[in-house]
């Protein structure tokens, strides 16, 4: 019985509440009194006045962060799982010592009920909270943060009332007016979390999923609403435990559509970057019917309110968003747009400069702010995963750091990065990847153009002031246009790093930069044959003359890449040698364009021109070419990784990128070494 005096004693059961309809008949424990609540042994235990009348008034811990009540557990029960898998799922009681009221725990709590924190007669403080409503018009309190306030007293603090009897919300006035709940999807009105009866039937004991209420009092935050009434939630408030809410953001960057095939089935998505007013952002994605419904509909750096979205934990290996939720949305869902313009929605950057990318590790993801200053001819490359073609534009963006990088856009962006990017603009890339292919290259998606911030209108200024001819070095060893150059001094590493760092044992190859001599080319081989490989001569997609093409019998090319027979092929070079420096030795592969480079400017076709011209001579100028290349030194940019030869696995060192040895420009960074000694 409620309030009835008992004689403490030193162990007690572990007895939950029985339910009766939407109240609970509390268990039987020990009482403690008012009059010894206020004893000082008994102080560390007091709890916050009026805190459940006040709980069951607000939508949640948003409303008033600064409100974290000190509560005590009547019971923590465990709800048993008919279908016998998900997690385990707890339901408390929480009372103030005047009232109590009916709640959950959230599963990432668990932990703390097999510690003994959270258990029966337990006081807390709960720092994190929500307010679901149930259909039957019953609020749940749904404990999202907990921490212990002190060692359970074994007994029952005061002699609380149910606050959904009378006297108990509205002894501080009505409750707040809560809106009719809705079904997510048109027709369905079902609960895609599991809808269930009282005290918590669905899957995590909210029967419909709650509508967050604004808060009752009156000093609370202004809670803004969309055009049906319903108030804006932040993306930071979203939850696993609520589903009926509106958001309102704007489309920071969205993908094209692309198409999936699998055991399942087929279809179509797309995906997109919201962001709302308090700097929060999320992923959304679209599939199937919901891309023919949304995809022209929805415009970038326009404000949408959106609803009727489905919650996932997002996977943060692939999802950089500030929030720790993704959202899917399908045919049923609700998006309008929003007339009121996205002036308070303004994208939050921590800008790195270009020159300090280098300090950035491979995959990192950085925000970056750099003049356009070259736009390159959007190419179309094929997936090693997927096979399928892919469209890519190469960007050289330059900033006053004395630095300039190659950042590459996809899709949609790419097609159009002329219209764009044209005219050397100021462009905020959000959450480029970080890259270590060719130096180093950034991969991009969000951006945007000419930014109203100081910093843009800085580099504008800049920019403008030296005229675009201000001498910068490229991080970015390939890829187009640019002052391509070799890496610092001091990113360059000795041959013998190949070994003892154990570059190439990775998942991704490893890349390094050296300065080396080079001691043998390997360029001997039968007939008027050299050391290249005849190549497709079809210049476009897919080969490109890059594919090996074979030589029929009536004295034609056969392309097995495009399925195409020429008369004619295109010989590329590849060969292997060996490279040195005072610390060992390397064998190299060596490809096309870096070949050209090591022999002058010479290829693999006018050497062969020369072998077959019949003067004679032609088979000299083949040996002088690699003769002069042999014993000269260069700085080379080099990948690592492994490869199957037979059955067996070999590192192999492939070349990237070639750059003559400037002594000069050498001297200096020797004698600046020497000097930071």
């Amino acid at each position: 019985l409620l309030g009835q005096q008992q004689t403490r004693s030193k162990t007690f059961r572990p007895v939950g509440g029985r339910e009766e309809g939407n109240s609970y008949r509390l268990p039987r424990t020990p009482t403690l009194t008012e009059s010894e609540a206020s004893s000082p042994a008994q102080n560390n235990m007091s709890l916050t006045h009026s805190s459940i009348q006040r709980i069951y008034g607000m939508s949640g811990s948003s409303d008033d962060q600064s409100f974290v009540p000190t509560v005590q557990l009547l019971s923590c029960k465990r709800i048993a799982n008919k279908s016998g898998g998900g997690d385990e799922r707890y339901k408390v009681i929480l009372s103030d010592g005047t009232h109590f009221c009916s709640g959950m725990c959230a599963t990432q709590l668990n932990h703390l009920v097999h510690a003994g924190v959270l258990a029966q007669d337990a006081v807390i403080r709960v720092t994190e909270f929500i307010v679901n409503v149930m259909g039957s018009g019953q609020r749940i309190c749904i404990v999202l943060g907990a921490e212990s306030a002190g060692p359970n007293p074994g007994c029952r603090i005061g002699s609380p009332n149910d606050i959904t009897k009378g006297g108990g919300a509205g002894a501080g006035g009505p409750a707040p007016v809560q809106p009719k709940p809705q079904p997510m999807y048109a027709g369905a009105g079902a609960n895609p979390y599991g809808g269930g009866g009282n005290g918590g039937g669905g899957m995590y004991g909210g029967g419909g999923g709650g509508h967050r209420p604004p808060a009752a009092a009156s000093s609370g935050p202004t809670v803004r609403t969309a055009p049906g009434g319903q108030p804006i939630t932040p993306i930071s408030g979203l939850n696993m435990y609520s589903n009926r809410w509106v958001i309102r953001a704007k489309v920071v960057s969205k993908s094209g559509v692309r198409t999936w095939s699998n055991a399942k089935g087929e279809g179509q998505l797309f995906s997109m970057e919201i962001l709302d007013s308090a700097g929060t952002d999320v992923k959304c994605t679209f599939f199937k019917e919901a891309v023919d419904k949304f995809y022209n509909f929805i415009e970038e750096d326009r404000v949408y309110t959106f609803s009727g979205g489905r919650l996932k934990v997002a996977n943060m290996q692939y999802n950089k968003c500030k929030s720790q939720f993704e959202i899917t949305f399908d045919q049923n869902s609700t998006i309008e747009l929003d007339q009121g313009g996205g002036d308070d929605i303004r994208a939050s950057y921590d800008f790195v400069k270009v020159a300090d990318v280098e300090r950035s590790q491979p995959n990192d993801y950085i925000d970056i702010l750099g003049v356009v200053k070259a736009v390159g001819e959007p190419a179309t490359i094929v997936s090693k995963k997927s096979g399928k073609e892919l469209t890519k534009c190469e960007l050289t963006v330059e900033d006053d750091s004395g630095a300039e990088i190659t950042l590459t856009m996809w899709g949609d962006t790419a097609n159009k990065a002329r219209e764009r990017f044209g005219g050397t603009p100021v462009v905020a890339f959000k959450r480029a990847r970080v890259s270590d292919y060719g130096g180093r290259t950034l991969s991009g998606s969000g951006f945007s153009v000419n930014p109203n911030i100081p910093q843009a209108a800085a580099l504008s200024q800049w920019w403008a002031a030296n005229g675009g001819k201000s001498a910068s070095r490229s991080l970015s060893s390939g890829g187009m246009g640019g002052n391509r150059g070799p890496d610092p001094f001091e990113m360059r590493k000795a041959v013998n790093s190949i070994k003892s760092d154990q570059l190439g044992y990775n998942e991704k190859p490893d890349y390094l930069s050296f300065k080396a001599t080079i001691t043998f080319l390997k360029k001997d081989k039968q007939g008027d044959e050299g050391a290249w490989y005849t190549a497709c001569a079809n210049g476009g997609d897919p080969c490109k003359n890059m594919y090996k093409a074979t030589q029929t019998s009536d004295g034609n090319w056969h392309c097995d890449k495009c399925q195409q027979t020429l008369p004619d092929c295109v010989r590329r070079f590849i060969f292997s040698g060996t490279v040195a420096d005072d610390t060992s030795t390397s064998w190299i592969s060596v490809f096309n364009q870096q070949a050209e480079e090591l022999l002058g400017g010479a290829t693999a076709d006018d050497l062969y021109d020369k072998i077959t011209s019949g003067d004679g001579g032609g088979r000299d100028v083949y040996d002088s070419a690699f003769a002069r290349a042999t014993y000269s030194e260069w700085i080379f940019k080099c990948k690592v990784r492994q490869e199957m030869v037979g059955d067996e696995q070999r590192i192999k060192t492939s070349l990237v990128a070639a750059h003559p040895l400037d002594y000069a420009a050498e001297s200096r960074s020797l004698l600046q070494a020497l000097a930071a000694v």
